[in-house]
């Protein structure tokens, strides 16, 4: 979401050189082997192509999915796949909206992230669970607050299932980030960031990220913190606040 105006394998060699690490949505439109060259490293990438975790269509689609994409997560030695409560399309829609999760959508969706679990142990690999809002970005998505993607990790159990904890998500839809950091704790396993209003880089809203980052300091996490967000102005500035707010 930086560097805008370069092709993607450019943009990953910039932020390379910056001393970032990199992550990437969609890896079906990518060269891996041209992003493999960069010599960048991936900490994390979507885990999926499509699907859903509740119907049956959906669910094998999700599994057939994730195992093409655990195949490219090895050329990239790349650890970690993101997952969401079900399929988005290019405009961060659900593919299949839901307006309410019905107990029996919240047991599926639970064998569901079993079985993810076991690939991603199979393979050596960590399947992230990520939260987003529903009242600005992702209308319609089931499993989408902090909340639910606990509780699903939680149920399910697993080192190979964790939760990619989004604070721009959780501001807007839920608030009180410290006490949901202290909760979730051994669940997270990425926190990703931006600021509120306007998911720009940290100092541009109303999140004041460095008492995040001594929060997360507190409970002893030393995971990957990645900045999801657009750069208000230019990119290097951006990456360079954001640098800034997590250094203790």
């Amino acid at each position: 979401m930086v560097f805008l105006d370069l092709p993607f394998v450019e943009r990953v060699k910039r932020i390379h050189a910056l001393g970032f690490c990199a992550e990437i949505w969609s890896w079906t439109d990518k060269d891996i082997n041209a992003l493999a060259a960069t010599g960048a490293d991936f900490t994390s990438m979507t885990g999926y192509i499509s699907g859903t975790l509740t119907d049956p269509d959906g669910i094998r689609r999700l599994l057939d999915s994730a195992r093409e994409s655990l195949s490219v997560a090895e050329r990239l030695n790349c650890p970690s796949l993101n997952l969401h409560g079900t399929g988005l399309g290019d405009d961060g829609l659900p593919v299949q909206p839901v307006s309410q999760t019905t107990g029996r959508m919240w047991l599926s969706a639970c064998k569901t992230l079993e079985k993810i679990a076991r690939l991603g142990e199979d393979a050596g690999r960590v399947f992230l669970l990520e939260n987003l809002n529903t009242a600005v970005d992702h209308p319609g998505t089931p499993f989408a607050r902090a909340d639910d993607t606990l509780a699903l990790i939680e149920a399910v159990g697993s080192p190979h299932l964790k939760m990619n904890l989004d604070l721009y998500h959780a501001q807007i839809g839920e608030g009180n980030l410290i006490e949901l950091i202290q909760r979730a704790g051994p669940a997270i396993g990425e926190i990703q960031v931006a600021d509120v209003p306007g998911r720009k880089e940290p100092g541009t809203g109303e999140i004041h990220y460095p008492t995040i980052a001594r929060a997360l300091h507190r409970i002893g996490y030393n995971g990957v913190v990645g900045l999801e967000g657009w750069a208000s102005g230019d990119s290097e500035l951006a990456l360079a606040r954001f640098r800034q707010a997590f250094t203790l």
